[in-house]
């Protein structure tokens, strides 16, 4: 079987382009938009973290420019996302909701067995939902027969609401304030909705083509990845058939490892608009820390993670992408009370900057600056001087 061979910046733009990143308003504007991008991808991964605004509104703000943070909201409601945990938490569009079947039917039956008091909670919550409506963790009392331990010793109610949501008995909804709701999938999920289970074989194929749709470029190993809370799932057997029949094509990209996978229909000359986008650690592109490296030299990790000794760019740093070049990444702060989004630490990557992309950078600043409900910015620090006071004075004009 022959494969396409590409540069590493033909495979950089392919990449760029299936995240949606080749230009701005790569799907368009308005809600329909976010609906777009969720239905490009796949997921859209959700993270609580609000040092900067949510890293699912951020995702969708980096491609839409008029994006308001209530559409996520009403694309839910009218029943054309929904939120799971497939391969993390995040939304994913409603025509795919068989899918995530599998994965629920994992959930209950993969791990340990249950003791006979959590069904038996299981079951009295589950009742309660069902005759009262949607509830939330605070509707149950407090039936912790300890005091808590830390972060994550949830008490028993809310430990059976989350089981109840993983293997399907219930959904997820959101607040205003972003608490969670659980409710019947008989309330949230449309009528005219395929409720059938996939076969092992369509599961399979399912998570190549979608991976593959939102990577661009990837190898078994993410696709596998994408599919890892299903044990025993047939990725690799199916990837190889779905080659023989010539519906993915092998790449070589030169100086890479392989076997590395792509569509048959994708684009290979892609152009960029080389504009600047700052992204989320949250994002698609940053997802997998060793396609950075790979495909962008990029070496990136997110340090909120990290013990605050050993980070090196700061608590929450935010990849910044010019064209196909990573040029920075920068630390950033929303101090929501004064309306001041505070630059703890830019860090510019080595690579020489044309005023051009300053200019560009200064607009994806303004534009953050606003998305994040701010009416400032402060800049405190910088390994590169000269850049920074370019970036500075724009501001101060």
């Amino acid at each position: 079987m022959e494969s396409i061979v590409l540069t590493q910046s033909q495979a950089r733009k392919i990449i760029l382009d299936a995240a949606g990143l080749a230009r701005k308003a790569q799907f368009g504007t308005g809600v329909e938009a976010v609906y777009n991008v969720i239905d490009h991808l796949g997921f859209v991964q959700l993270d609580t973290n609000y040092v900067v605004e949510r890293a699912h509104h951020h995702v969708m703000a980096a491609r839409i420019p008029d994006y308001q943070t209530e559409w996520l909201a009403n694309l839910s409601e009218d029943g054309r996302i929904y939120e799971y945990f497939s391969s993390d938490a995040g939304y994913l569009p409603m025509g795919d909701f068989r899918f995530s079947l599998p994965v629920k039917k994992a959930f209950e039956t993969q791990g340990k067995p249950l003791t006979k008091p959590e069904v038996n909670l299981m079951t009295q919550i589950l009742d309660r939902v069902e005759r009262e409506g949607a509830l939330m963790v605070g509707d149950f009392e407090n039936d912790r027969l300890a005091a808590s331990s830390g972060w994550w010793d949830w008490r028993p109610a809310k430990v059976a609401l989350e089981r109840l949501y993983l293997n399907g008995k219930l959904m997820i909804s959101r607040t205003k304030a972003f608490q969670k709701t659980y409710d019947l999938p008989f309330n949230l999920v449309p009528e005219e909705t395929d409720l059938s289970m996939p076969t092992d074989e369509e599961y399979a194929r399912f998570v190549i083509y979608r991976t593959l749709g939102a990577l661009g470029i990837c190898s078994a190993k993410e696709m596998a990845w994408r599919a890892r809370r299903v044990k025993g799932n047939l990725v690799k057997k199916e990837l190889e058939k779905i080659i023989q029949e010539g519906k993915v094509k092998m790449v070589i990209v030169e100086g890479l490892k392989g076997p590395l996978y792509m569509l048959p229909d994708q684009e290979i000359n892609v152009k960029l608009s080389n504009d600047v986008f700052i992204l989320s650690p949250f994002d698609i592109l940053n997802v997998f820390r060793h396609r950075l490296k790979d495909f962008f030299n990029f070496d990136y990790q997110i340090e909120c993670f990290v013990p605050a000794p050993k980070r090196l760019y700061g608590y929450f740093s935010l990849p910044v992408l010019a064209g196909e070049t990573f040029i920075a990444r920068m630390d950033a702060k929303a101090d929501r009370k004064q309306k001041m989004l505070i630059v703890h630490n830019i860090h510019f990557e080595s690579v020489d900057l044309e005023q051009r992309i300053i200019e560009k950078f200064v607009q994806a600043l303004k534009a953050f600056v606003q998305f994040n409900q701010c009416k400032d910015i402060v800049f405190k620090r910088s390994n590169n001087e000269t850049y920074l006071d370019s970036i500075s004075k724009s501001f101060s004009e």
